[in-house]
Formats: structure tokens, C-alpha cells, sequence
């Protein structure tokens, strides 16, 4: 079935979204997932976070943020392979890793920890956030959730709910120029070859994905 879409801001986006997910948290008798995908700089991490904390507002400790990019590989496992310059792309993820730990988090009934990523480290940390027993809704944000290529065929169906947030690519691709320049880590010259060469091409694979998503929502937000 064809995915619902809508043009919304963020602001419409939180007030369309929380009471569904609310909705599907209190009619389910098992642990869910909602999943938030999208391009690389489409304001995923920041509207999953808005998420979480809206229905944490209304029901405390009932949901729990799960981060895709916790799963990178290490940065030396990388460089062994040569694919530093290609970090970011679905390669250079564990895939397999990250559907297992989506899988065991659904059915936990204890504490689970799970792995972040620090963009001031360009590197995996690890323990970086502990989703608890009272979690009822997991909100799981990452660009590769709804590929259809090796092992992340196997997150769609863990998948609750899925959300595909729609951002236009001149204005991700400014969005991404101005992340990596905040963290001061590398050359202007450098940043605007990595986005060619990695980010922009990611996002058009992303793109390829959205219709596996219960709603696409094409982001009205301001340069």
C-alpha cells in the first residue's frame, strides 16, 4: 500500500505524530518501534528526539530513543579497510549488528544499553544510552531503515510504524556543509568533497526507500 503523505513543518509533524504513536503504544500489549528515516541532514535526530520527549510528557519513561548511527563501524575498523572516506554509506555500517539489537530490544524485559556516535570524535561510543524495563515505545531514527539490501531488510519488518521525513536535497546538502564545519575538524575543501562524494549519493539512495513508510512527510522548514 502507498504510503500517506503530507507537507507539514515540524511543528505540524510533532502534533500529527504524538497522538498516533500514543495511540499505538496504549492499544499494543508488546514493546513497538517507530521508525524515523531519511536522508543524511533531513532532521531526523532532532524531530526523534522532540518525539521522545513529547510522549515521555504525557506518560513518563514510556519511550526511549534507539540511534542508527551507534552501529558505524569503528573508525580504525574502517581505516584496515580503507572505506574511511566512505563513512556514513551502508557498508560501512553493522548492519546485521543493528537488526539483532533492534530485535533483542523489542522482547528485552530487562535494561538494555546500546552504542551512540559522537560527531566530536568522528567515532562509536560505547553504553551511550540504556533504554529501561517501563519502555514501551522505542523511537528508532536512522537513514537506513527502510533499504531493501542485505541486512537491513530485516529492520522494516521489527517496524511498528514508519516515518519518512522528505527534505529537499539543495537544502540538506547546505544543512551539511554547515554540520561539518561546526565541528572544526576538517577543511571546507574536504567537507564539500566528502558531501559529493558520500552524503549526497546516500541521500538519493534514502530517497529510493520512502515507499516502504506507513507516511512520508515532505518537511517545510526555513533555510
Amino acid at each position: 500500500m502507498a504510503p500517506e503523505r503530507l507537507a507539514l513543518t515540524p511543528q505540524q509533524a510533532l502534533s500529527r505524530l504524538v497522538p498516533h504513536i500514543l495511540a499505538l503504544q496504549s492499544a499494543a500489549h508488546h514493546r513497538i518501534a517507530i521508525g524515523l528515516a531519511g536522508g543524511p541532514g533531513t532532521g531526523k535526530s532532532t524531530l526523534a528526539a522532540e518525539l521522545v520527549t513529547m510522549v515521555n510528557a504525557t506518560h513518563p519513561g514510556s519511550a526511549a530513543l534507539v540511534p542508527m548511527d551507534g552501529f558505524h563501524m569503528k573508525h580504525s575498523k574502517l581505516e584496515g579497510l580503507g572505506q574511511v572516506d566512505y563513512k556514513g554509506a551502508p557498508h560501512t555500517f553493522e548492519g546485521a549488528a543493528f537488526v539483532s539489537f533492534l530485535h533483542h530490544l523489542k522482547h528485552a524485559t530487562e535494561p538494555v544499553s546500546g552504542p551512540g556516535y559522537s560527531r566530536k570524535i568522528e567515532d562509536t561510543v560505547e553504553n551511550a544510552f540504556t533504554v529501561q524495563r517501563e519502555v514501551k515505545t522505542l523511537i528508532v531514527e536512522g537513514n537506513y531503515l527502510l533499504l531493501t539490501e542485505g541486512p537491513w531488510a530485516g529492520i522494516r519488518p521489527l517496524m511498528d510504524y514508519a516515518i519518512f521525513l522528505d527534505v529537499p536535497r539543495d537544502l540538506v546538502e547546505a544543512r551539511l556543509l554547515k554540520r561539518h564545519a561546526e565541528e572544526g575538524l576538517f577543511t571546507e575543501e574536504r567537507n564539500r568533497a566528502h558531501i559529493e562524494r558520500n552524503d549526497l549519493p546516500n541521500y538519493d539512495l534514502v530517497q529510493q526507500s520512502q515507499d516502504r513508510a506507513d507516511v512520508v512527510i515532505a518537511l517545510d522548514v526555513a533555510h
